[in-house]
C-alpha cells in the first residue's frame, strides 16, 4: 500500500513532546510508528490486523534507524486492549473512517478504509482504557466523520483539545480534520491547513513547515 498523505500529515502533526511510550493503532506499512521514532525518543507499540500489511511494516522497520524504539504485533485494536495493562502518553490512529459505503475486491484496502474492523466506539473506549490520565489520542479523519467522532468521544470522556482544518487551497470545503484527545476538559485550540498548490505555485509554507523532515522535495 503506497504511503498516504493523511498519515504523514498525522505523523508530522502529532504532540510527542513529553511521551514516553506510545501506541500507534492500525500502523499500516508502519509510516506513522517510524515517523514518531525520528521524533523523538519513545518507546513504539504499533499493532496491525492485516498480514499484508504487517509483513510490509517488519520490512520497512527493519531498514530503518530508529528501528530499536519500535515493537509491531499483528492484532487487532480490540484484541490488545482487552489483554494489555499498559497505558500510553499518546495513541495515535489513522484510523478506517468509511461507514456502510461500497467496498472494493481488495480485502486489504477494505481494512484501512472501512471501519467494519475499528469502529468509533471501539476506537473511544479503547483509548480510554490505555491512556494515562495525562495521555492524548490523535487522529485524522474526513470533516463529517471526525464531527461525528469528537460528539461521540465527548460523550463517553474524550475532549478534543486540538483540531487542524485541512484544506487543498483556501476556501474550498475542509477535507480532514487533524484532532488531539484528552481525559481532561479544555478549551479547543483550533487551526487551519492548506496543503495544496494552484497551477505553478509552491506548496503553503505552513505545510512545508510541517512535513519538511519527511519529503525530500521540501
Amino acid at each position: 500500500m503506497k504511503v498516504g498523505t493523511d498519515a504523514v500529515l498525522l505523523g508530522a502533526w502529532a504532540d510527542v513532546s513529553l511521551t514516553n511510550n506510545i501506541l500507534d493503532v492500525g500502523t499500516g506499512t508502519g509510516v506513522i510508528a517510524i515517523m514518531l521514532a525520528q521524533r523523538c525518543n519513545a518507546k513504539i507499540v504499533a499493532i496491525e490486523i492485516d498480514n499484508a500489511s504487517y509483513l510490509q511494516a517488519i520490512e520497512n522497520v527493519a531498514h530503518c534507524p530508529w528501528r530499536d524504539l519500535i515493537t509491531l504485533r499483528k492484532i487487532s485494536f480490540q484484541e490488545f486492549q482487552a489483554e494489555s495493562t499498559l497505558r500510553f502518553d499518546l495513541i495515535i490512529c489513522n484510523p478506517p473512517y468509511f461507514i456502510n459505503s461500497l467496498k472494493t475486491g481488495n480485502h486489504t484496502r477494505n481494512l484501512a478504509r472501512h471501519n467494519d474492523s475499528l469502529s468509533h466506539n471501539d476506537l473511544i473506549i479503547g483509548a480510554n482504557k490505555l491512556l494515562s490520565d495525562t495521555g492524548k489520542l490523535c487522529t485524522i479523519m474526513p470533516n463529517d466523520e471526525g464531527s461525528v467522532f469528537i460528539a461521540e468521544a465527548a460523550g463517553k470522556g474524550l475532549f478534543c483539545i486540538s483540531k487542524t482544518n485541512v484544506r487543498t487551497i483556501p476556501h474550498a470545503p475542509v477535507k480532514r480534520i487533524l484532532m488531539e484527545f484528552s481525559k481532561l476538559p479544555a478549551p479547543c485550540h483550533e487551526n487551519t491547513i492548506n496543503i495544496g498548490r494552484g497551477n505553478h505555485e509552491e506548496y503553503p509554507e505552513k505545510y512545508k513547515l510541517l512535513t519538511k523532515d519527511f519529503y525530500l522535495k521540501f
